[in-house]
């Protein structure tokens, strides 16, 4: 898994990428590739409404199951079936991309805040997520966050080559 040194490395890069694509203007019509899960398609709109409300929640998250862990796992996390989550992206979806970039930004600066002052304890707690089962630190951060943020970089690039 990733250590503190990896996932901040990979996260100015991710920035930089998403910066980048902010700047950018896709046209609505794009749609990312299938998700090989579930088929579903997201335009360019949805992409951004959603990586705008992820970051926060999963900061939030990480944090619970930091500071409640007992060496017992916290029980965290949503699925991706998840209202708030559905109805965030819907919500915000026609927003222009600027305000969806500026609100991500300042959230990936939390992040970075975060990852930067976890301590040991926190780093050795473990989480139990409703379908991924019993996560590492290492692993939430990664797949929820950092490698999450490089997905939806990746989706960007896909939408702007298409």
């Amino acid at each position: 898994m990733s250590g503190r040194a990896e996932l901040l490395d990979r996260l100015d890069i991710v920035e930089e990428r998403l910066a980048a694509h902010a700047a950018t203007l896709v046209s609505r019509e794009a749609h990312t590739d299938p998700d090989p899960r579930t088929g579903e398609r997201w335009d360019g709109g949805q992409v951004w409404a959603h990586v705008a409300e992820f970051i926060p929640y999963w900061i939030e998250q990480a944090t619970s199951v930091s500071r409640s862990y007992d060496d017992t796992p916290v029980p965290f996390g949503r699925t991706s079936a998840d209202s708030g989550r559905i109805g965030a992206i819907e919500r915000d979806r026609g927003l222009p991309v600027s305000v969806l970039w500026s609100d991500a930004h300042t959230d990936i600066e939390s992040l970075r805040r975060f990852l930067e002052t976890l301590d040991d304890r926190a780093w050795n707690a473990r989480g139990l997520h409703p379908t991924l089962g019993v996560m590492g630190m290492d692993r939430i951060l990664d797949e929820f966050l950092v490698g999450h943020l490089e997905e939806h970089a990746d989706q960007f690039e896909g939408l702007a080559a298409g």
